[in-house]
């Protein structure tokens, strides 16, 4: 059966098409890893339909794509959008659940159906995030650990260990408690850009889950610059911080982060794009309510210590 044709719901049969979750793909010239990406998504026995924001793509990704999969709705944009392109995605969407796929994920059959099912079960879940492999090998990525592990304290009933953070490319939304959320911040672009979004989902009083009946696989690509992710990823962990954490924590947070920075360049230009960027983060500071920032503090040590998330290229 063609992605296009009719879907049912029904839980009880493991193959059949499932309705309830959509995914959105954002890429930028990475033609030949969308294109297999997209493959194994079309072979998945949930059948989502599949939104695709070409980032901006100057090397026939677009093309290539209407040519080998029609069966895909494909947004060209004009230009990069980065984490944005996420946003434009999911208004595609009328599914009551949307996961997100890089252009070198995939996700592995049934786990989208897992998550749907654990969404419907806990209205309260907002956010359900994936068991990452790396291939190829199919080793678990270190940050699962830290995942399964999470310091955040757990609520009884929950499908899994609370988080408070979430990795995009590896978790499924409920898309009303997304859109109310406003997305991805456009100021953000890529690059830990899900912190924010976490800590505003969180602040509306909903919870973010690591859910090990999910899998996710993960190529990385080798078409990406690391010093770039590396500087967009330390501006952006500090406009975080300013912008929802209360004082006391925003300060020990910055201190903390700046002394776990290799002393270059990359390092430097990182920080001084968050210093630029103060006016508008002041004006835009809204600290996170007690409940949502019990998260972050249970946190704090993990951060410190973490092996996975250090800032390093």
């Amino acid at each position: 059966m063609s992605p296009t044709a009719t879907r049912t719901t029904d839980r009880s049969d493991a193959d059949a098409p499932d309705s309830r979750v959509g995914v959105v793909v954002i890429t930028h010239q990475r033609r030949a890893e969308v294109l297999r990406t997209l493959e194994t998504l079309r072979r998945l026995p949930e059948q989502p339909r599949v939104v695709v924001v070409d980032n901006g793509s100057t090397d026939g990704t677009a093309e290539a794509i209407r040519a080998q999969h029609p069966w895909v709705d494909l947004v060209a944009s004009a230009e990069n959008l980065g984490a944005v392109g996420r946003n434009v995605g999911v208004d595609r969407l009328d599914t009551p659940y949307v996961a997100f796929c890089d252009d070198d994920t995939w996700w592995e059959p049934g786990s989208l159906r897992r998550a749907a099912d654990a969404l419907d079960a806990h209205p309260g879940v907002a956010v359900v995030t994936a068991r990452i492999l790396v291939e190829p090998g199919g080793r678990e990525d270190p940050v699962v650990a830290e995942l399964r592990h999470s310091p955040v304290p757990t609520a009884a009933g929950l499908p899994g260990p609370a988080l408070g953070s979430f990795l995009a490319g590896a978790s499924v939304l409920r898309a009303d408690a997304f859109r109310a959320a406003g997305g991805f911040h456009h100021r953000l672009w890529l690059g830990g850009e899900e912190e924010l979004l976490a800590a505003d989902l969180a602040a509306a009083g909903w919870e973010l889950c690591y859910l090990e009946a999910m899998t996710l696989h993960h190529r990385p690509s080798s078409a990406r610059d690391p010093h770039a992710r590396r500087r967009d990823g330390i501006r952006n962990t500090l406009w975080f911080t300013w912008l929802r954490r209360p004082l006391p924590a925003a300060l020990r947070r910055t201190r903390d982060l700046v002394r776990s920075l290799p002393r270059d360049r990359v390092s430097a230009a990182g920080v001084l794009q968050a210093l630029r960027g103060l006016p508008w983060v002041l004006r835009e500071r809204r600290a996170l309510p007690t409940h949502a920032e019990q998260r972050f503090l249970a946190l704090e040590e993990s951060q410190r210590t973490s092996a996975s998330r250090r800032y390093v290229s």
